[in-house]
């Protein structure tokens, strides 16, 4: 079971145990927290795809001479 078949009535659920476990004042703070911290990540992972792909570009270049 992978995290993208989770569908919208456990998504509904998972909001409805945070909202429990944070209270509604709190959840614009966790959602912004949230936020940035998915933001950073796929920051992050572009940073080192683009990493790969430079040092696959080079390895090529080098291969050919």
């Amino acid at each position: 079971m992978s995290l993208a078949s989770i569908g919208v009535p456990g998504l509904i659920i998972i909001l409805v145990i945070i909202l429990i476990l944070f209270g509604p004042r709190k959840l614009p703070e966790v959602g912004s927290a949230v936020g940035k911290t998915l933001a950073e990540f796929k920051k992050s992972a572009r940073e080192v795809m683009e990493d790969d792909e430079g040092k696959d570009e080079k390895q090529k270049n080098t291969d050919q001479l």
